[in-house]
């Protein structure tokens, strides 16, 4: 795949998750994609930071909507190439300071099939 359709890819994921777009944004998705969070692993800690499959991310991100209206995330940078897009922004929601997060995304046949968040 081109860095051009991985970074694709990477900004049609920043519109729908800033939108929160739900469905929008798990079309993006393998059917058993592979999520590895620390936010996850500090809420849901008997995941050990880890969800597996479009329904346990739909969940995820629900309960994050809902208890952040104001989640959003601010690109910073998107660098692609062969079956992975790394990308770093700012997230941030009211009543929180800021994070500087970078996430991996690793793609194949046009669908993210893991991704790996870091707080830094």
């Amino acid at each position: 795949m081109t860095p051009e359709k991985l970074q694709s890819i990477a900004f049609k994921w920043f519109d729908t998750f800033n939108n929160k777009e739900i469905e929008k944004l798990l079309s993006l998705y393998d059917e058993d994609v592979v999520h590895f969070s620390p936010k996850l692993k500090s809420l849901k800690p008997t995941t050990n930071g880890f969800i597996t499959g479009k329904q346990a991310l739909r969940e995820w991100w629900q309960e994050a909507f809902e208890r952040l209206p104001s989640l959003n995330y601010k690109v910073k940078s998107v660098t692609a190439n062969g079956d992975r897009v790394f990308v770093e922004y700012t997230r941030s929601a009211e009543g929180e300071d800021d994070k500087q997060i970078a996430e991996v995304l690793d793609i194949r046949e046009d669908k993210i099939i893991a991704s790996r968040v870091y707080h830094g």
